[in-house]
């Protein structure tokens, strides 16, 4: 392409930008006149959470026995 034909391709799409700048303005405009949105509540917020005690007694040294076959690595030595 040319150095012509390339500042028109960049005039047009930079009149594209500007039109369709142009239309969100209008459209947030219109929303502000409308009045304002109360926003639905999310599930989050309107789920119920249940609070867990967590002890502060040593867990069990059984819980780690096969540790080692969780992809971290043996022990003692680097992980990949």
């Amino acid at each position: 392409m040319s150095h012509q034909e390339d500042l028109a391709a960049v005039q047009s799409r930079l009149d594209e930008l500007v039109r369709r700048v142009g239309e969100l303005e209008q459209t947030v405009d219109r929303l502000r006149a409308s009045g304002p949105v109360t926003p639905a509540p999310s599930r989050a917020a309107t789920a119920r959470t249940e609070l867990v005690t967590i002890p502060d007694a040593p867990y069990d040294n059984a819980l780690w026995t096969d540790s080692d076959d969780e992809g971290l690595g043996v022990r003692d030595r680097h992980a990949p």
